[in-house]
C-alpha cells in the first residue's frame, strides 16, 4: 500500500496555491501520493463558523505581505490577485469533472487554475474569464460548460466539502497523513514529517 497526503484545497485560498507548488516535491520525496481533494472553501467557513484572515483588515494587509515572503523562499511567482474575494466554485467543479471524467487532464487543469488567480490576476468572478482561460489552454469549452453543470459532479464537490467539515477541518489547505490533520501551508515541514514516519 503507498503512503499518501490527502489534500484538501480551494483554487481561492492564497495558502492552497503556495501548498501546491510544494507539496508534489514532498510528497515525491517520500514516496507518497498525494490525494486530491477539492473543496468549496466558503461552504467550510460557514459550517465551522471560520472567516477569512482578510476581513480583518490589518491582519489581510500583514497576511499578504508574509505570504509574499513565503513566496520568495519557495522561488515561486505569487501575486496576490486584485480581484478579492475570488468565486473558486466553477473552477472547483471543473477540478472534480476532470478527477471523474478526464484524470488524463487533472494536473494540468489545477495547474491551470492556480496560475491563473495567483500569478496572471485573471478575474475568476466573471464566467468569461473562467472559459477565456480554459479556451487559450486548449481545452473544449463546450465540454466542460457540460461537465461542470453535471449533477454527480457537483454533488460530489458537495461531499468532499462535507466531509472535509466531517474530519475537523475549518480553512486551507488541510492535510491528512493516516489520522493526522495539518493546517496551512506553514506546516508542510509537519507533513514531510509525518510522511517520513508513516509505514508503506
Amino acid at each position: 500500500m503507498t503512503k499518501s497526503v490527502e489534500f484538501f484545497f480551494d483554487f481561492a485560498s492564497a495558502t492552497s496555491y503556495l501548498a501546491y507548488t510544494q507539496l508534489p516535491r514532498i510528497a515525491a520525496a517520500h514516496g507518497a501520493e498525494i490525494i486530491w481533494r477539492p473543496m468549496l472553501l466558503g461552504a467550510v467557513f460557514k459550517a465551522t463558523g471560520n472567516a477569512s484572515p482578510v476581513t480583518v483588515a490589518a491582519k489581510g494587509r500583514w497576511m499578504y505581505g508574509d505570504l509574499q515572503l513565503w513566496g520568495e523562499r519557495y522561488g515561486v511567482p505569487f501575486n496576490p490577485t486584485r480581484h478579492f474575494p475570488v468565486n473558486s466554485l466553477t473552477a472547483l467543479r471543473g477540478a472534480v469533472a476532470m478527477q471523474m471524467r478526464m484524470p488524463q487532464e487533472f494536473q494540468r487543469y489545477v495547474d491551470l487554475m492556480f496560475s491563473a488567480i495567483w500569478v496572471s490576476h485573471r478575474n475568476f468572478n466573471q464566467q468569461d474569464e473562467i472559459a477565456a482561460v480554459l479556451r487559450e489552454a486548449g481545452f473544449d469549452i463546450d465540454r466542460m460548460l457540460a461537465l461542470v453543470s453535471d449533477p454527480a459532479v457537483k454533488q460530489q464537490l458537495k461531499t468532499n466539502t462535507d466531509e472535509a467539515v466531517e474530519r475537523g477541518v475549518f480553512g486551507a489547505p488541510t492535510f491528512f497523513v493516516g489520522d493526522s490533520m495539518f493546517f496551512g501551508q506553514d506546516r508542510l515541514d509537519f507533513v514531510a514529517q509525518a510522511l517520513a514516519r508513516a509505514a508503506a
